[in-house]
């Protein structure tokens, strides 16, 4: 009578025992989009290097950024950017974009290379970003909200990095 039990309990441990065997599912993580250098060409447009960061604890395939770019307090330009790289976990890669500043942005530039290399300039990046977790069909979207300042880069003219 005993035996019954013990067998049930067995049982019940090779259940549990099986069922932490299937396939460990990594967290995900919303990634950090931020400014690595700006390029001001001649005639306006800006050369704008973006870095991607994957926070995620596996890889991830990054399709598209969309969202704007604030320079100072002024009003954003919009980014679109196709990423379209594969970026295993904890890792950073960089996409291009070429973008149009507003006047005022462009005359903020300037004078933040009049100040020389000790000059800074507040800027923000918000949008989404679409991205697909590694063992996963379909792409997500996560949010962006991204803030630091771009600084003359010495010796190098129309050229700006963010720290």
């Amino acid at each position: 009578m005993r035996r019954l039990p013990i067998v049930r309990v067995a049982t019940l441990a090779c259940l549990a025992l099986l069922a932490a065997c299937g396939p460990t599912k990594k967290s995900v993580f919303p990634p950090a989009v931020s400014l690595q250098e700006v390029t001001a060409k001649p005639g306006g447009p800006w050369h704008v290097t973006l870095r991607v960061r994957n926070n995620s604890y596996g890889g991830m395939s990054f399709d598209r950024l969309q969202g704007t770019l604030q320079v100072g307090d002024l009003g954003g330009v919009l980014l679109d950017a196709n990423i379209g790289q594969d970026i295993p976990s904890f890792a950073a890669d960089v996409a291009t974009v070429d973008i149009l500043p507003t006047p005022e942005m462009a005359k903020a530039l300037a004078a933040l290379a009049a100040k020389g290399s000790g000059g800074a300039l507040p800027y923000g990046i918000e949008g989404r970003v679409t991205a697909t977790p590694e063992k996963e069909d379909k792409p997500r979207t996560f949010p962006v909200h991204g803030k630091s300042w771009l600084s003359p880069v010495p010796g190098i003219p129309d050229t700006y990095r963010s720290p």
